[in-house]
């Protein structure tokens, strides 16, 4: 018979064995969840124990959903059912259960990027009310292999001036510095930050993960004008510029990463909002898979992501 309860924050170890028995077969080259692995995601991402499902058979998990909650709406992080247990309405189960406890506690907005090789995740999500809004592009870049972007930017020092630059310590496009979350804070640049990033880049993601980040920053004498946030494995968190200039500053900090070991970078999740494939392109990244983002508003029907 089966059984079905959301979970408390003393339930961290049946989760990640709900994992590791669920969501694990579908991603085998992962590497199995730990507890402290979990507890990351309960900062890093606000992943709420109480937001979270396990479906039981007998005494042995056979599904699990795993919910992050912030005030601007729900992340199915992520959801699935054993492969021996699939096609018997549990998924179903699972996500009109969390879509009734937010139609009474907020909030009302689920959103779930789903990978586009789960093909029933998807089909799940479409007949339980779900909306695709966006497609999410993964990007990687061989920086061995980082092209140079044309030309220089509009007001970039002569050929003189760049001489001087470079033996004070500056590039072509200007003085490249160390950059820390706070930095970017005190400059009034967390508020332009682009609305449409996924959640694992969000500003609160970053926030939550600050002494973890590393960063860059293109600076003139006013101003910082580009930057890249970052962690030692590869992963980018944020890749801005605020001058137009062909994608020069950007080359410039991608440049910096490879002189200090990095030999591919990854910028996951890209919202086309956020920043343009043809400059992504430009850059020397290339697309290395998609997400689709779902989303749905408890009150007309709920759901999430996943392996259903």
């Amino acid at each position: 018979m089966s059984a079905y309860r959301f979970c408390r924050s003393d339930d961290i170890g049946l989760l990640v064995d709900a994992l590791n028995r669920c969501w694990a077969p579908y991603f085998p080259d992962e590497q199995p969840v730990t507890p402290a692995a979990f507890k990351r995601s309960i900062r890093d991402l606000q992943v709420w124990c109480s937001s979270c499902m396990v479906a039981f058979s007998g005494p042995d998990p056979i599904g699990v959903l795993i919910g992050a909650k912030r005030p601007s709406g729900t992340l199915i992080h992520r959801f699935a059912v054993h492969p021996d247990h699939r096609r018997q309405g549990h998924g179903r189960h699972l996500l009109d259960s969390l879509g009734s406890k937010l139609a009474i506690l907020g909030p009302p907005r689920i959103v779930a990027e789903v990978p586009e090789t789960l093909a029933p995740a998807c089909e799940l999500l479409g007949t339980n009310g779900y909306v695709q809004e966006a497609v999410l592009t993964d990007y990687v870049l061989e920086t061995g292999a980082c092209p140079e972007p044309r030309g220089l930017p509009r007001g970039s020092p002569n050929e003189g001036e760049r001489e001087r630059a470079a033996s004070n310590g500056a590039s072509r496009t200007g003085y490249v510095i160390p950059v820390t979350l706070d930095d970017l804070a005190a400059n009034g640049l967390l508020d332009q930050a682009a609305p449409h990033t996924c959640w694992q880049r969000s500003i609160e993601t970053l926030t939550a993960r600050k002494d973890d980040i590393y960063g860059l920053a293109v600076a003139s004498d006013e101003h910082i004008e580009a930057c890249v946030l970052y962690i030692k494995d590869g992963e980018v968190l944020s890749l801005r510029t605020f001058v137009e200039d062909g994608g020069a500053r950007l080359h410039e900090l991608l440049s910096r990463l490879r002189a200090q070991g990095m030999s591919m970078v990854r910028l996951p999740k890209v919202h086309p909002a956020e920043m343009s494939s043809e400059l992504l392109e430009t850059l020397g990244f290339c697309s290395a898979g998609v997400h689709r983002l779902y989303a749905a508003t408890v009150g007309q029907r709920s759901g999430a992501s996943q392996s259903g």
